[in-house]
């Protein structure tokens, strides 16, 4: 049984992922990104088929929380979502939807010994998988310059790259994601309502989880995994991302002979003005999808 439980996690953007993959009763699927279970519980809702359901997530606390919410009803694959599509691929498994939504959630935010949080001090850790070895610690204190403004450029698009990496490296040792921010808020002048390092620490998130790698090189297998008319929904929060999908999607759907997939949305979907008063963080959301096409014969 599911079990419904609260969590203080809301589910970005979800009418409309609910209204592109069209959950239908008794079909299959396959969360991604499950974090703590809000896209996941509306979907089972409709399909009414959580042996079918498979919930990806590489955060332990993710994963404790989805316990708590599904208990053994669904499958729970504790692995990123590139080393999970590939195990399923291994396996033979497909799905009639599958969902990925990329963004950080609220939780890693808002607990400061996760690292991400620029408002509240922690540890620099940043890692979504606390299981791994590269940590944002090593990245600000072992990175040379020319690695610290290639990350900060590309990653976090920072105009004021160089000056951003100088300062890192001449604040060293960097222990606390409070003294991280307060070395790079000199260095970005100009008013914003986001905090001046903003970018650097999206850029060392990024870095620190592979993420944009992760994501280009995951997607063909996510493809791999729809049944044909099955729907795919990707959410991603910054423009890197969104290009990688929006990339994807021009290439492989369309009106040609050979086109894998048919697109949903002719243009991001984002969320309303009444999403946004309770989710402020849903501003950046943008959705994609798409639906694997049927072939005759």
């Amino acid at each position: 049984m599911l079990k419904n439980k609260n969590t203080h996690h809301l589910p970005v953007l979800l009418q409309e992922v609910l209204s592109v993959l069209d959950p239908q009763a008794g079909e299959s699927y396959l969360d991604l990104t499950a974090g703590y279970g809000g896209h996941a519980d509306e979907i089972l809702k409709r399909t009414n088929a959580p042996s079918k359901a498979t919930l990806v997530d590489r955060d332990a606390f993710a994963q404790e929380a989805l316990a708590e919410r599904f208990g053994d009803d669904v499958e729970r694959v504790h692995l990123d979502f590139e080393a999970a599509a590939k195990q399923l691929i291994g396996q033979g498994r497909t799905y009639d939807l599958v969902l990925a939504d990329l963004g950080v959630s609220s939780p890693h935010l808002n607990v400061a010994s996760r690292g991400f949080s620029i408002a509240a001090d922690g540890p620099l850790d940043m890692r979504m998988d606390s299981r791994q070895r590269l940590t944002a610690e090593k990245v600000v204190n072992t990175y040379s310059k020319e690695q610290l403004m290639s990350i900060l450029r590309e990653y976090g698009e920072e105009p004021k790259a160089a000056r951003i990496a100088e300062a890192i490296i001449d604040s060293r040792p960097v222990m606390s994601t409070s003294q991280l921010a307060n070395i790079v808020a000199p260095h970005r002048s100009g008013k914003s309502k986001v905090h001046p390092a903003t970018r650097t620490f999206q850029a060392i998130r990024i870095e620190v989880n592979d993420e944009l790698g992760m994501l280009k090189r995951s997607i063909p297998l996510w493809v791999s995994l729809l049944k044909p008319g099955g729907r795919i929904a990707i959410i991603s929060f910054h423009s890197l991302e969104d290009r990688q999908v929006k990339q994807y999607l021009s290439a492989h759907a369309g009106d040609r002979f050979d086109a894998e997939l048919r697109a949903l949305t002719k243009k991001p979907m984002t969320a309303s003005d009444n999403e946004l008063v309770f989710n402020p963080r849903a501003r950046s959301a943008k959705l994609r999808a798409a639906v694997k096409i049927k072939r005759k014969g």
